[in-house]
């Protein structure tokens, strides 16, 4: 299944989520369960913002993006980011209403239940997307993923608590709830936001990615014939590159120089799936112009 028939079930899954929590809302009055229910209604607009992201990071590269638009899904994560923390601060006022006006609450059992079968779909969904997001490195669906994880730690501690409060009539536990899961929320969403940042901002490879590509490379160099050096990576969605230098005899010929080249790369897509290479072919003793940050002043 392609990432993008994972985010369309996911679309599917939050509107029967929403239902279940809303009527578990309805009948208890619960404003734990009214949380639950508000974020399972942001797990739907993420869901379809990231549908929408992931369907046009996989177009191909034009003229005005000739590296292609992998980095839309970047936009998904950040956006998802955004809902959550603005759910989690409605989700604190509403909670700081009930504590100071607090209401008896009504057929918590039959609450209690939807909400757990709403969790047990929203964490089979889960599981599935992370699985296929690390597979093909997908920041849309894992956002989504971590999303719904989120939320299925969120409706144990509602039931958690709704039991409690059917154990012991303590009334306070529901907005106490309300506010931890608002909390929770809250940070789950700026790790969103740092992620998606990160990822606008070209970040480098994963050490473990990096140590690969310097393994490889290590590989390859010979003190006399080749050396390697300005080695510079970065992340782009789904696309992972790396730019370096290598460095060869001046009396070598093209094409022996190529066939190294393609040796190199080869090698280097092996260790690292889904990377791009470029690499640009020097003489040994000539070192390239690079711009230093004082030129840009």
């Amino acid at each position: 299944m392609q990432a993008r028939s994972y985010l369309k079930l996911s679309v599917a899954t939050a509107v029967v989520t929403i239902a279940l929590k809303t009527a578990a809302w309805w009948w208890t009055g619960s404003v734990s369960l009214a949380a639950d229910a508000l974020e399972s209604l942001v797990n739907l607009a993420g869901a379809v913002f990231a549908l929408a992201m992931v369907t046009l990071a996989a177009q191909p590269a034009d003229d005005n993006h000739p590296y292609g638009h992998h980095k839309a899904e970047y936009f998904s994560s950040g956006f998802e980011g955004i809902l959550i923390i603005a759910a989690a601060l409605g989700i604190l006022w509403g909670a700081v209403d009930r504590w100071r006006h607090p209401q008896p609450l009504e057929a918590l059992g039959l609450g209690v239940s939807l909400t757990i079968i709403s969790s047990v779909l929203n964490g089979a969904l889960a599981w599935a997307m992370l699985r296929k997001a690390r597979e093909v490195r997908s920041v849309a669906l894992e956002g989504d993923a971590r999303h719904l994880i989120t939320d299925v730690w969120t409706s144990a501690g509602v039931v958690a608590g709704l039991i409690g409060v059917i154990a012991t009539g303590w009334q306070w536990l529901d907005p106490l709830l309300a506010g931890l899961v608002a909390l929770n929320i809250l940070r789950e969403g700026v790790h969103l936001l740092r992620k998606s940042t990160g990822g606008l901002m070209d970040e480098a490879l994963d050490a473990e990615s990096l140590a690969n590509v310097q393994a490889v490379l290590d590989s390859h160099g010979q003190p006399q014939t080749v050396r390697f050096d300005h080695v510079f990576s970065r992340v782009a969605g789904q696309r992972r590159f790396v730019d370096l230098h290598m460095h060869v005899p001046a009396r070598w010929t093209l094409s022996r120089a190529a066939a190294v080249r393609g040796e190199v790369e080869e090698a280097l897509m092996r260790a690292v799936p889904g990377l791009r290479v470029s690499i640009q072919l020097l003489p040994m003793d000539v070192e390239p112009h690079m711009l230093d940050e004082e030129d840009l002043v």
